[in-house]
């Protein structure tokens, strides 16, 4: 008996009909990450055309002294960091961060505040609450041209809608011009990037407040934990990791924004309304300066890569503190 056994264990084991030769295994392994790479090749041939080239390409730019012969003749001769002292010492370039930090502050307090709200209305059930919850997409889904053109009407001096309804309320003793005057372009600017906003922080919050157990509401409910204790100690806590990303999102997109300002002031009255985004395009495509308008350009992604890490870093220490 010991000796069948002994024998059986030492006995090769049998391939099945649909076992793989160790020749065949050996060449599929060889073959797979060729398939991989075949299969991402043109993720990468876009990302590399589209993305990194125009990046290197603005880099390198932002330290050449590029005119409009340099795209004929192809000389663009090094000058350092010649571009980003002018565009420092630039006489709007103060105005125009202060503008640019004032346009995504109020952008990002009221998107989120606004964004929060209707989230949180919507996360109960009640009549015609989807059909109303796709109505309030249309902002965002709308291109920004014809959102900027639709707002450009509204806030029309003479004939916009909102001077009209203004004053039938008798909220104002004369047109206010919105996109016309020194003091008000800013604001309806902001206003209008606060309206194509908010769908999309609603969007995003609403999916986190999905995500929470509606047991731990009927628990603080039954402690008699009030609406305001639930939302402040269950609602809030629980969405943190969701805001991150929302504000983080919101805070690259809106300090890149253009179209909207474009669109409604094309950055004035006297450069009122002007940010970084329409101080690069007038430097570039009006004073054709273009290497000064690449530096101002360089400098929007340095912004946006330094809130990009620290968004990650915060993620990365809400990882280690959850394990």
């Amino acid at each position: 008996m010991s000796t069948i056994l002994r024998s059986a264990a030492f006995r090769p084991a049998t391939r099945g009909p649909d076992a793989a030769p160790d020749g065949r295994r050996s060449r599929i392994r060889e073959k797979a990450p060729w398939a991989a790479l075949a299969f991402t090749a043109p993720a990468w041939l876009y990302v590399l055309a589209f993305y990194l080239y125009p990046l290197a390409s603005n880099v390198r730019m932002g330290f050449q002294n590029y005119t409009v012969s340099s795209f004929y003749t192809g000389v663009a001769p090094y000058v350092g960091w010649n571009n980003y002292r002018a565009v420092v010492h630039d006489s709007h370039f103060s105005q125009t961060v202060l503008n640019t930090v004032l346009f995504t502050a109020g952008s990002l307090v009221f998107q989120f505040c606004a964004g929060l709200a209707l989230a949180v209305y919507f996360n109960r059930r009640f009549p015609l609450s989807g059909p109303l919850r796709s109505l309030l997409l249309v902002p965002w889904l709308l291109p920004l041209v014809v959102s900027g053109t639709a707002w450009r009407w509204i806030l029309d001096t003479d004939s916009g809608v909102l001077n009209h309804v203004l004053l039938h309320l008798h909220l104002v003793g004369h047109p206010v011009p919105w996109l016309a005057s020194t003091h008000d372009s800013l604001i309806a600017v902001t206003l209008v990037n606060i309206w194509v906003g908010i769908p999309f922080n609603m969007v995003i919050l609403y999916g986190g407040l999905q995500s929470i157990p509606g047991e731990l509401y009927e628990a603080a409910a039954l402690d008699g934990a009030g609406a305001w204790r639930r939302f402040r100690y269950i609602t809030l806590p629980l969405l943190r990791p969701v805001t991150a990303v929302v504000l983080t999102l919101g805070l690259i997109y809106t300090v890149k924004v253009f179209d909207v300002i474009m669109i409604l002031t094309q950055g004035g009255p006297a450069g009122s309304s002007q940010t970084l985004t329409t101080f690069a395009y007038n430097l570039s495509f009006q004073q054709l300066e273009f290497g000064r308008g690449a530096a101002v350009g360089n400098l929007l992604i340095v912004v946006a890569v330094v809130f990009a890490l620290l968004y990650l870093r915060s993620t990365r220490e809400q990882r280690r503190t959850a394990r």
